[in-house]
């Protein structure tokens, strides 16, 4: 027996009533499971002799948290600490989020993907970029990393591969391209696909291709995860249409980063939680997740109208160098609402600078736009790399979607960046802390069952997200009555407190509040799966 953890109020992941109980854990799965001291009496002897003992009285014992939306597709990589993470007791990240990755890639289309996505993870500079398909990087993964990790096929970014970042509909032989693509990720072990359709190229995509790709989807009994084409003017409509098209391909359905942002939508998440109710009656496979945050976050170049970034990266500079086109831009943005900013005109003064690329404009973090002619000048001095915060969220909205019996937790943590997001360092425990102790929105065992026992289930993992004999020993440790979220938006690095211990494997990757140097992370693949 490696370790035994005694005394832990038990919150197993299923949302059932915590118990008092010592565990077990032996070669990374746990092992055995008693109502008081165990020993000799329970599973043949195995734990006797425990090589080490953990006393757990006064903390929480839970399955390791699943994080279902993360942005930490080259910080798992190039960070071997991930603190941000780990800290919090996430033990397992789905990669690959709104479309946007860097498998599968050739040569051009991951020069043009690291600086499109640079707002979210900085140009890699730091990364060796060794791999080119989905399973090349999860095989990268599997040298060893922070934190487990769990990837989905991106949509967008096979779109680039098949017909590059044209605003047009795909021909016959590029959609079979990217049928191909996404089949071939989902073999190697993707558990998904996912899509950002208010990104380019995958905003180019009419519902009849995303269908194509989900009907292939959903023969590997995978799931799409679409961040869909409106959060804001067009929120209802963009969620039923991810809804009817999920259904039309027979393939399940988790919402990305649910929520119902800008002031057009302050208090209409129970418009939205209806319209989950009536496709759960009728028999869909839908799931969803969210951060207990009211701003988000993305880059600034993602507001820009859909037509001004065709082409790519590089023609979109080209058109911001162009005065006559810059002004056809602010238009869009200012008077009409661009479809990159959700349909609503844009308010400057949500918008707060979060990161930038060239370290000679970092002056500008931390400060909200005032105008276009601001927004323009960073935008070409930055090379579209400049990450913000976009202050347009409603708590209403928040609390009222957590509670849903089809919610998990997700950061959409952008780790990069000198003033990032304080949900990438903070998402779980501010549900845990915050939102369960301080406010009673959710009951602990329930909140603990949205962030591991539900998501496990929606990847189709039958070893995790639960306290189970047999079941991987990744594991956190908390105190209910101190466990809380220290981050926030003016010092958002800030680690949580009371979450002493964190386990991966049955190996301590937090240990008495410290990170530790075990690297027990490992790629989780899609478990095979027989017909739908």
């Amino acid at each position: 027996m490696d370790l035994v953890v005694r005394g832990a109020l038990v919150v197993d992941g299923t949302g059932g009533t915590p118990y008092r109980a010592d565990v077990g854990v032996h070669e990374g799965r746990i092992a055995a499971i008693g109502d008081g001291p165990i020993g000799d009496r329970l599973s043949g002897g195995r734990l006797s002799g425990g090589r080490l003992t953990l006393d757990a009285d006064g903390l929480a014992l839970a399955p390791g948290f699943v994080d279902m939306h993360a942005h930490s597709d080259l910080a798992l990589v190039t960070d071997p600490e991930h603190t941000a993470k780990a800290a919090q007791g996430v033990t397992l990240e789905v990669l690959g989020q709104d479309g946007l990755s860097y498998a599968p890639v050739d040569d051009d289309v991951l020069g043009q993907l690291r600086t499109q996505i640079a707002g979210w993870n900085g140009e890699g500079a730091d990364a060796d970029f060794t791999w080119r398909g989905v399973g090349e990087y999860l095989d990268r993964l599997d040298q060893g990393v922070a934190v487990n990790a769990a990837y989905l096929v991106p949509q967008g970014t096979v779109r680039a591969m098949a017909v590059g970042w044209a605003d047009r509909p795909a021909t016959g032989a590029e959609l079979a391209r990217m049928k191909e693509l996404t089949a071939r990720g989902l073999a190697e072990g993707a558990v998904g696909l996912s899509a950002g359709l208010t990104y380019t190229p995958g905003m180019y995509a009419p519902d009849a291709e995303l269908a194509e790709l989900c009907r292939v989807v959903a023969d590997y009994g995978g799931y799409f995860c679409p961040h869909h084409r409106s959060y804001g003017a067009g929120a209802l409509d963009a969620y039923a249409q991810m809804i009817a098209l999920a259904g039309q391909a027979g393939c399940a359905l988790h919402l990305a980063h649910a929520t119902m942002n800008f002031p057009v939508n302050a208090g209409r998440a129970p418009d939205l939680l209806a319209l989950l109710d009536r496709a759960l009656a009728a028999g869909a496979d839908i799931t969803l997740d969210s951060y207990p945050y009211t701003a988000g976050a993305t880059t600034l170049s993602a507001l820009l109208p859909s037509w001004a970034a065709a082409g790519g990266p590089r023609a979109t500079l080209e058109r911001l160098r162009d005065d006559a086109t810059a002004e056809a831009i602010r238009r869009a943005m200012e008077e009409d609402g661009s479809d990159g900013c959700h349909g609503v005109p844009v308010d400057w003064s949500t918008i707060e600078i979060s990161g930038v690329g060239d370290p000679a404009l970092a002056a500008s973090v931390g400060t909200r736009l005032d105008a276009w002619p601001t927004a323009r000048r960073l935008l070409l001095a930055d090379r579209l790399a400049t990450a913000i915060l976009q202050h347009v969220g409603d708590e209403t909205n928040v609390v009222t979607v957590m509670r849903h019996r089809a919610h998990t937790g997700g950061s959409d943590g952008i780790l990069h960046g000198a003033k990032p997001h304080p949900r990438a360092f903070g998402t779980f425990p501010q549900y845990l802390g915050h939102y369960v102790r301080e406010l009673g929105v959710l009951g602990l065992a329930e909140c603990v069952a949205h962030l591991t026992g539900r998501p496990a289930a929606r990847l189709r993992l039958p070893d995790r997200g639960l306290i189970r004999e047999g079941h991987r020993a990744d594991l956190v440790l908390f105190d209910p009555a101190t466990v809380a979220a220290t981050a926030t938006y003016d010092h958002p690095r800030a680690l949580p407190t009371g979450i002493p211990h964190v386990l991966i494997d049955g190996r301590f990757v937090i240990r008495d509040g410290r990170r530790t140097d075990v690297l027990a992370g490992r790629s989780v693949r899609r478990t095979p799966y027989r017909g739908r």
